[in-house]
Protein backbone atom coordinates (compact mmCIF):
# COMPACT_ATOMS: atom_id res chain seq x y z
CA UNK A 1 0.00 0.00 0.00
CA UNK A 2 1.29 3.47 -0.83
CA UNK A 3 1.26 6.43 1.55
CA UNK A 4 -1.62 8.83 0.84
CA UNK A 5 0.55 11.81 1.82
CA UNK A 6 3.89 11.24 0.08
CA UNK A 7 3.11 8.24 -2.18
CA UNK A 8 6.01 6.13 -0.87
CA UNK A 9 5.41 2.45 -0.08
CA UNK A 10 4.35 1.84 3.52
CA UNK A 11 5.51 -1.02 5.72
CA UNK A 12 3.05 -3.22 7.56
CA UNK A 13 3.58 -3.61 11.29
CA UNK A 14 1.45 -6.35 12.86
CA UNK A 15 0.76 -7.38 16.42
CA UNK A 16 -2.01 -9.53 17.86
CA UNK A 17 -4.15 -9.29 14.73
CA UNK A 18 -3.80 -5.53 14.38
CA UNK A 19 -1.98 -4.05 11.41
CA UNK A 20 -0.59 -0.55 11.32
CA UNK A 21 0.66 0.65 7.94
CA UNK A 22 3.58 2.99 8.58
CA UNK A 23 5.30 5.37 6.19
CA UNK A 24 8.96 5.62 7.11
CA UNK A 25 9.38 8.60 4.76
CA UNK A 26 6.83 10.99 6.29
CA UNK A 27 5.97 9.28 9.59
CA UNK A 28 2.27 8.83 8.82
CA UNK A 29 0.18 5.85 9.97
CA UNK A 30 -2.88 4.15 8.44
CA UNK A 31 -5.22 2.07 10.63
CA UNK A 32 -8.08 0.09 9.18
CA UNK A 33 -11.55 1.12 10.38
CA UNK A 34 -12.03 -1.71 12.89
CA UNK A 35 -8.58 -1.46 14.47
CA UNK A 36 -9.04 1.80 16.33
CA UNK A 37 -11.93 0.44 18.39
CA UNK A 38 -9.50 -2.08 19.90
CA UNK A 39 -7.61 0.85 21.42
CA UNK A 40 -10.72 2.13 23.15
CA UNK A 41 -12.15 -1.27 24.08
CA UNK A 42 -15.57 -0.27 22.71
CA UNK A 43 -16.82 0.75 19.27
CA UNK A 44 -19.12 3.48 20.59
CA UNK A 45 -16.35 5.04 22.71
CA UNK A 46 -14.04 5.06 19.68
CA UNK A 47 -16.73 6.59 17.45
CA UNK A 48 -17.64 9.24 20.02
CA UNK A 49 -14.02 10.29 20.51
CA UNK A 50 -12.92 10.12 16.89
CA UNK A 51 -15.95 11.68 15.25
CA UNK A 52 -16.89 14.28 17.84
CA UNK A 53 -16.53 17.13 15.34
CA UNK A 54 -16.40 16.74 11.57
CA UNK A 55 -15.80 20.44 11.07
CA UNK A 56 -12.05 19.85 10.86
CA UNK A 57 -12.04 20.41 7.10
CA UNK A 58 -10.69 23.73 5.97
CA UNK A 59 -10.62 24.98 2.40
CA UNK A 60 -6.84 25.14 2.23
CA UNK A 61 -6.28 21.71 3.80
CA UNK A 62 -4.97 19.15 1.37
CA UNK A 63 -7.37 16.40 0.45
CA UNK A 64 -5.74 13.01 0.61
CA UNK A 65 -6.89 9.92 -1.28
CA UNK A 66 -7.80 6.76 0.60
CA UNK A 67 -5.02 4.21 0.03
CA UNK A 68 -7.63 1.47 -0.39
CA UNK A 69 -10.41 3.05 -2.49
CA UNK A 70 -8.51 5.91 -4.12
CA UNK A 71 -11.37 8.29 -3.28
CA UNK A 72 -10.93 11.56 -1.39
CA UNK A 73 -10.94 11.20 2.37
CA UNK A 74 -12.87 13.39 4.78
CA UNK A 75 -11.48 15.33 7.72
CA UNK A 76 -12.44 14.46 11.27
CA UNK A 77 -11.60 16.05 14.56
CA UNK A 78 -11.28 14.24 17.86
CA UNK A 79 -12.78 15.15 21.20
CA UNK A 80 -10.60 15.93 24.18
CA UNK A 81 -8.58 18.87 25.46
CA UNK A 82 -6.11 18.62 22.53
CA UNK A 83 -8.25 17.87 19.44
CA UNK A 84 -6.52 16.24 16.49
CA UNK A 85 -7.65 16.73 12.90
CA UNK A 86 -7.13 13.58 10.84
CA UNK A 87 -8.24 12.07 7.52
CA UNK A 88 -10.68 9.18 7.23
CA UNK A 89 -12.66 7.08 4.80
CA UNK A 90 -15.07 4.16 5.31
CA UNK A 91 -11.98 1.92 5.14
CA UNK A 92 -9.80 3.49 7.80
CA UNK A 93 -8.00 6.52 9.18
CA UNK A 94 -4.82 8.34 8.22
CA UNK A 95 -2.71 10.06 10.85
CA UNK A 96 0.10 12.44 9.91
CA UNK A 97 3.29 12.32 11.98
CA UNK A 98 2.44 12.94 15.65
CA UNK A 99 -1.35 12.66 15.33
CA UNK A 100 -1.65 9.00 16.37
CA UNK A 101 0.60 9.63 19.39
CA UNK A 102 -1.83 12.32 20.58
CA UNK A 103 -4.78 9.97 20.16
CA UNK A 104 -3.07 7.08 21.96
CA UNK A 105 -3.14 9.14 25.17
CA UNK A 106 -6.90 8.52 25.26
CA UNK A 107 -6.90 4.76 24.61
CA UNK A 108 -8.67 2.39 26.94
CA UNK A 109 -7.05 -0.09 29.28
CA UNK A 110 -10.02 -2.48 28.96
CA UNK A 111 -9.13 -6.18 28.87
CA UNK A 112 -8.27 -7.30 25.35
CA UNK A 113 -7.05 -3.96 24.12
CA UNK A 114 -4.26 -3.07 26.53
CA UNK A 115 -1.65 -5.22 24.75
CA UNK A 116 -2.38 -3.57 21.40
CA UNK A 117 -2.41 -0.12 22.99
CA UNK A 118 0.94 -0.77 24.70
CA UNK A 119 2.39 -2.03 21.39
CA UNK A 120 1.28 1.07 19.49
CA UNK A 121 2.55 3.35 22.27
CA UNK A 122 5.92 1.62 22.05
CA UNK A 123 6.02 1.97 18.25
CA UNK A 124 4.85 5.59 18.30
CA UNK A 125 6.00 7.13 21.59
CA UNK A 126 4.85 10.60 22.57
CA UNK A 127 7.17 13.19 21.14
CA UNK A 128 8.96 15.56 23.44
CA UNK A 129 7.93 19.19 23.07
Amino acid sequence: MDCPACKNPMMVLEYNGVEADFCDACGGVWLDASELELLFGDRQLADDFMRSDDSGKRERDRQLKCPISGKSMLKGRTAGPEPVTYDYSPYGMWFDRGELESILKHGSTDPGGEDVLAWLRELFPAQEA
